[in-house]
């Protein structure tokens, strides 16, 4: 079969902005966040595209409601911004791959996003199921793609790189048509670079479109305060040994007047902007121009690796922003843009200034992390056994329809 056209790597945003956080993993009561306000501003600084999943909570609705308000109907069309979300992740040992659930999760996705169709679906968690049951939802979605439409890219997300490569491989050899896009978290970040390392080259050799790379801060593991703590409590898989190898490596920071979480988002956005590029997107970085801005699209005209920021707050978005522009200036042509974008001229040479700086605290960082480098924990743990039945699933579909 045929790559859907166009490729994805031709029009997704190279910047997406996660929702993951909208839940009660990162957060004690997300209805409390000001999600609305969050995707507002984010739209109103250029970034134009979400992604979420129906095993984040109320994340889904609650980026729905943003999105179904009259600032977005009156500035923004649905083709202006993309919507990524997920199928096939329940809850922490519950996974429903099947055709009845793919279909049942899409129609309740498109409900609570108040949308016609979705951008790009993923199957969350491949690594927790068959290799068939992976096979079983990838030819639904593509069945629903092709026949209704409402699906227009499609692609997989887990945690073991080595997973995510044999089932793009296969997936590739036993159907001849690649997937759009495989997302990968925590594997490229200051502690664990092995997207870089043993997935980019095996990704693109089985035809894999665009691989974005998402929590640049391990989950939360590479921040001052240390991993989350929400509504659930202590969830973090790492281990106790790694979690104080970056509670050394914070202290670190520290000493030199910087938080790792900053010194941590700017060297994943920026390395994977360039190491990532093979299976990036040459789309728009920041799509359109910003509101108020009589600049046109802001292309680059060639590939950059595609990264996932999450937040909780309109000030965590707004401070990953700058980086963000700020990284864009740095860029070879990147001047013309900051000019366009109504940013400073000159901010260009602070980024060099600061990339300079950065480089040298990451290599002291991965120093105090020492053999903790590159170091993955097991997913699944061991033990691990799904708890979904066939039972659950027709008693679960049931109450959903009665409400």
């Amino acid at each position: 079969m045929p790559r859907t056209s166009p490729p994805l790597s031709s029009v997704l945003p190279p910047l997406i902005c996660g929702t993951a956080t909208f839940n009660s993993l990162y957060n004690l009561d997300p209805y409390a966040l000001p999600t609305t306000s969050i995707v507002h501003r984010a739209l109103t600084l250029g970034v134009r595209a979400f992604d979420t999943s129906p095993y984040y909570g109320p994340s889904e609705e609650l980026v729905g409601k943003a999105l179904d308000t009259p600032f977005v109907h009156e500035n923004f069309r649905r083709s202006d911004y993309f919507l990524l979300t997920k199928v096939g992740r329940i809850a922490d040992s519950e996974f429903d791959y099947s055709p009845e659930w793919v279909r049942h999760s899409i129609q309740r996705s498109l409900r609570r996003l108040k949308t016609t169709y979705l951008d790009v679906v993923y199957c969350h968690d491949v690594e927790f199921v068959s290799t068939a049951e992976v096979f079983a939802a990838v030819r639904e979605l593509r069945r629903i793609r092709d026949e209704e439409g409402s699906i227009k890219y499609i692609g997989i997300s887990g945690y073991p790189v080595p997973v995510l490569c044999e089932l793009s491989e296969n997936i590739m050899r036993e159907t001849g048509e690649p997937l759009d896009t495989v997302l990968s978290y925590a594997n490229f970040t200051l502690q664990n670079t092995s997207l870089s390392s043993i997935g980019v080259a095996r990704l693109s050799n089985a035809g894999v479109d665009v691989v974005p790379n998402a929590s640049m801060l391990g989950m939360g593991l590479l921040r001052r305060d240390g991993v989350p703590v929400g509504g659930k409590g202590d969830w973090h898989p790492a281990e106790e040994g790694l979690r104080f190898a970056c509670r050394n490596a914070s202290k670190f920071c520290d000493a030199y007047g910087e938080k790792i979480e900053c010194v941590a988002i700017r060297y994943a956005i920026e390395t994977w902007m360039q190491g990532g590029s093979s299976v990036g997107s040459s789309g728009d970085p920041l799509f359109k121009a910003p509101l108020g801005c009589k600049a046109g699209g802001l292309g680059l005209g060639r590939r950059l690796g595609v990264s996932v920021m999450g937040c909780s707050s309109v000030e965590e978005l707004e401070e990953t922003m700058r980086l963000w522009q700020n990284i864009l200036d740095g860029l070879e042509g990147g001047e013309q843009i900051a000019i366009a974008a109504g940013r400073w001229k000159g901010s260009h040479e602070w980024s060099r200034a600061k990339r300079k700086e950065i480089s040298l605290l990451t290599i002291g960082i991965r120093e105090v992390l020492g053999e903790w480098v590159d170091h993955v924990w097991p997913s699944p743990r061991p033990g691990y056994v799904n708890e979904r039945s066939p039972v659950s699933r027709k008693a679960e579909m049931q109450k959903e329809s009665s409400t």
